[in-house]
């Protein structure tokens, strides 16, 4: 670990002396990547155009994307996110738009709009699912962070803590509430720090799970002094990634029976290539920025208080010690999160993980491409895994199993 971050303190030397050399430009670029990396977004980026608007019609005519041509229903943002619509089906499509039905328009002036942004989110808060919830505080180790509680229909002991992915907030997981409650969970959708809701950490930034797994840790306290004796964790994305440093490294892991993780992030460094391929970044570049968040000074730059730990947050190079079952959503057409880590996870360790492996849909909209699908994917993995059922039925399956092997068993704390 330690020659580790050497080689990583060295790149980022490599990068201050090519900077004296005449490489400040490409220096600077480096730092601005790195830090959007690890800095929560303030603006967001509305670049789907909103051509035409027929509200008598029900009907929003968009410019054609990866994402606004792929089938489903989606959330459409718009007046720096003052405004909300929700939009169905594709009815037509040239070469450049897409015609799509409008389910309705929560806020705001849609025919006012000219550009909006694509979201996986359809229901915005519990009360959209018609559901009585309850607003609560975990109190984390940097301070009270609000979740939402959702009961199941019955009494039970069995309960999914949910968690969101990098840069929007608990919302994005109601999506889960319905297949969940269902099959017997009382669902705890939570916020963790930094994305808004929850309190900031001393410095501010994402750590990409290597700090926000103590929030999702203090859910689990929360829940089993609650009375939860059934625990399944879901995660979005970045989510993902803090659950899988969450199972592999909290001693609380003893607890949880279930892994459920959609578009999930298993390996940092590869992710991060691929977007910064993807974004048409010099390799010189993208290798700058990742060493930048890597090194113990240069990560300083960008208001890191630790750097980043690439090694540690590879969950595939520790796929031995896996030991809770594991179910991974993920589709070939992520275009965000590549599915390559999700797919050498299921690979590496088949006895623990399966993989359901979508086409089409894009990254975390695998719900919003095919419902039923994925519902029917999390409600027979639920059930294959004794864990569907209110209380008599969990505690009987409980009493029924032995105990198998914990994460915690197979990997230290910290």
């Amino acid at each position: 670990m330690r020659g580790r971050r050497r080689a990583l303190a060295r790149a980022a030397a490599v990068l201050l002396v090519a900077a004296g050399a005449g490489l400040l430009g490409a220096g600077l670029v480096a730092v601005r990547v790195a830090r959007d990396v690890v800095t929560p977004p303030r603006r967001r980026r509305y670049d789907v155009p909103i051509v035409a608007v027929d509200l008598e019609a029900s009907t929003v005519r968009l410019g054609r994307t990866p994402d606004t041509e792929v089938a489903g229903r989606y959330s459409l943002w718009f007046d720096h996110d003052r405004g909300h619509a929700r939009v169905a089906e594709v009815l037509e499509q040239d070469d450049r738009t897409v015609l799509r039905r409008l389910e309705g328009v929560q806020r705001g002036d849609l025919e006012r709009a000219s550009h909006g942004r694509w979201a996986g989110w359809w229901y915005l808060t519990p009360a959209d699912l018609g559901l009585p919830f309850v607003e609560v505080g975990i109190a984390t180790p940097v301070g009270v962070a609000p979740a939402w509680r959702i009961d199941a229909e019955r009494p039970s002991d069995a309960w999914a803590i949910v968690v969101h992915g990098r840069g929007v907030t608990r919302s994005e997981g109601l999506r889960a509430v319905g297949v969940l409650r269902a099959a017997g969970f009382r669902c705890l959708l939570i916020s963790y720090r930094n994305d808004g809701d929850a309190p900031p950490s001393h410095d501010g930034r994402y750590a990409l799970g290597d700090e926000e797994w103590r929030d999702v840790e203090a859910a689990i306290a929360a829940a089993r002094q609650q009375g939860a004796r059934r625990i399944v964790l879901m995660g979005w994305s970045m989510g993902g990634a803090t659950v899988l440093q969450c199972i592999t490294r909290s001693p609380l892991a003893e607890h949880v029976d279930g892994v459920v993780l959609e578009s999930p992030v298993v390996d940092w460094l590869s992710v991060l290539r691929f977007q910064a391929d993807a974004a048409r970044l010099p390799a010189a570049v993208r290798d700058a920025a990742l060493a930048v968040l890597g090194s113990g000074v240069a990560s300083q730059w960008v208001g890191l208080a630790e750097p980043i730990d690439f090694a540690r947050l590879d969950v595939l190079a520790r796929a031995a010690t896996l030991r809770i079952p594991m179910l991974l959503l993920h589709s070939d057409h992520d275009g965000y999160v590549p599915i390559d880590g999700s797919a050498a996870l299921a690979v590496a360790r088949p006895d623990v993980v399966r993989l359901e492996r979508f086409a089409t849909a894009r990254h975390t909209k695998l719900w919003n491409f095919d419902a039923e699908r994925w519902e029917r994917a999390m409600r027979v993995w639920l059930a294959d895994q004794g864990l569907s059922g209110a209380t008599a039925a969990a505690t009987s399956a409980r009493t029924a199993r032995p105990r198998r092997p914990r994460a915690a068993d197979a990997a230290p704390s910290g």
